[in-house]
Order: C-alpha cells, then sequence, then structure tokens
C-alpha cells in the first residue's frame, strides 16, 4: 500500500488482507497482507519496482510445500498464474518453461514431444518456480540435472538470467536471492520414446499414489533425508507414524507426511513436526531438517 493506505494500480489483481489457506495444501493458515498476481512478467517488474525497499516479498507456487503461519504473511505473496504457465519448446529436446507451469503440465509436454529425462517432475507437486528454488528432486533425479538457466524477477524489479551453475544447488536448497521470482526456466532432455516415457511417468504416478497419501490435507515431504538416512524410517523408528497434535497427524501410509484431519491450525502441525524432531534427535541422535517452507508469524 501507498502512503494514503490505497493499493496501487496493477494489471493483474491485487488484494489486501487475502486468505491463503484456500491456496495450500494444508489448508490451514492466516492471510497474505496483499496477493498480488501479475499479469504478465512487465506487470510484476513494474509493481515490485515501485514497492517500498523494506516490504517483504514471497513467491507462492502451487502450495505443496509449505506451512502458512496462523498469524499470515506480512509483505507481499506473490502468485503465478495463467500468463506464466506456457510451455514453448526451443529445439528436439529442450523446453522453456513459465514460472507457474506445474511438474506434472511440464513433463507431460516432454512426453509428447519425445524428450526424456523429465519423467520424475510427475512426481514433484509444484510448479517451476518452486522447483528451481528448492532443487526439487525425486525418483532419483532433481532439477540441477535438467536445468540450463533460469530467468528471475528480482526483489526490487530487475530481470536476470541465471545459468545452473549460478544457482549453487545442494540438496534441495539454491543461492537464489531472497524475495526473487523465478519467472521461466530452460530444461534440456534427451530424445527418447513418447511410449516409454509415458511408461515412466505412470510408474511414477503409481509409486506415489501406493506410498504417499495423496488425497489428504498435506505438505508433501516434511524432513529432508539426513545422509546415510531415509527421514520416514528415522520417523518410524522413532516411534511417531500416526502420531498426534490436534488434528495434525504423522500419516500411518508415510511417516514423512504430515496431515491436516481436518481442523488443525498451521501451530498445531508445526507443533507435530517440532515434537517428531524431538523424538528422531533422542532416538538416534540425528536432528532432522525441515523440507517444508514455514512461512509468515505464529
Amino acid at each position: 500500500m501507498n502512503e494514503a493506505g490505497t493499493l496501487p494500480i496493477v494489471r493483474g489483481r491485487l488484494k489486501a488482507a487475502a486468505p491463503l489457506a484456500p491456496l495450500v495444501w494444508f489448508k490451514s493458515g492466516g492471510n497474505a497482507e496483499l496477493l498480488f498476481e501479475p499479469a504478465d512478467r512487465d506487470d510484476l517488474v513494474e509493481y515490485l519496482r515501485g514497492l517500498d525497499r523494506e516490504t517483504p516479498v514471497m513467491a507462492l507456487g502451487l502450495g505443496s510445500n509449505m506451512i502458512v503461519r496462523d498469524g499470515g504473511v506480512p509483505g507481499v505473496t506473490v502468485r503465478l498464474g495463467k500468463a506464466f504457465s506456457k510451455i514453448e519448446l526451443l529445439d528436439n529436446v529442450t523446453l522453456k518453461c513459465g514460472g507457474g507451469a506445474s511438474g506434472i503440465f511440464v513433463s507431460s509436454t516432454a512426453r509428447d514431444a519425445g524428450i526424456a529425462g523429465l519423467e520424475f517432475l510427475r512426481g514433484i507437486p509444484g510448479t517451476v518456480g518452486g522447483f528451481v528454488r528448492m532443487n526439487g528432486g525425486a525418483y532419483g533425479r532433481e532439477v540441477q540435472d535438467i536445468l540450463v538457466s533460469c530467468t528471475l524477477v528480482t526483489r526490487h524489479g530487475s530481470v536476470e538470467e541465471w545459468p545452473t551453475e549460478k544457482l549453487h544447488y545442494s540438496y534441495r536448497h539454491s543461492e537464489l536471492p531472497e524475495g526473487a521470482i523465478v519467472v521461466e526456466a530452460i530444461f534440456r532432455g534427451i530424445p527418447g520414446d513418447p511410449v516409454m516415457i509415458g511408461t515412466e511417468m505412470d510408474r511414477i504416478a503409481k509409486a506415489r499414489e501406493d506410498s504417499q497419501p495423496l488425497r489428504s490435507r498435506t505438505g508433501g515431504s516434511t524432513f529432508k533425508n539426513p545422509p546415510g538416512h531415509k527421514a520416514w524410517a528415522l520417523v518410524d523408528a522413532a516411534g511417531c507414524r500416526g502420531l498426534r497434535v490436534g488434528d495434525a497427524q504423522v500419516s500411518e501410509k508415510h511417516c514423512n507426511f504430515l496431515l491436516n484431519l481436518g481442523n488443525a491450525s498451521s501451530a498445531d502441525i508445526e507443533e507435530l513436526g517440532e515434537e517428531v524432531r524431538r523424538r528422531v534427535q533422542a532416538k538416534t541422535n540425528i536432528t532432522l531438517e525441515w523440507e517444508i517452507q514455514r512461512i509468515g508469524v505464529a
């Protein structure tokens, strides 16, 4: 908001005190102080250039890997809509994908184009912007294996193209600047047979369906796998399968997933995660690190 307390003029949608719970998988949490859905890249650039430099900015994708705390999210939450979901075939093995495109859409487009190597994106429930930032991965592959470069709009409204090496990827981590929004990414695979690619994607989809609580209010993988260990096995060994705090529960189907059984607050979900971390630490002397983003004010 400006000094007069009115919202600046944008071509997209800008809303104050916007509920975020409907936009995240856990279906819990408070409001965004401001929620901005830009009409296109220029709209985003212009808005960020005019924004007070002290105002925090955060990108929101599908909300699959996130706990929005009950006190809400200060500053501006940027949600990339349809204008950022386009995918373009650059050559026979390369795709240019908007930051709002889903992993399923990217992998399906690659399949139809006969591009192999992107099948694992079928197993990531998020958008390009999110899994580029987090070096998202599944089934033995990570974004760093296929990323050529990404285009980002910085917190202050400049547009930059970063090659993969500049992101200094590690496990579920990159060095993208705070408040930067990934608006585009270029992925490169290898030539493949669409039928074989589709078969692999179906295998991944079935493996997820069989092992994960996909039809629940959840946030995906809660904790990072410590070196040499699987987080779910550590959680199980610590006796946390089915553990509850209020309406928050450790999934009995997959111990590295937390569930909102109906009326859990974000505080319940986060406290459950912390209790799991305490029990795993006591049992194994291993400190689990959160993979889910926890954002906002408690």
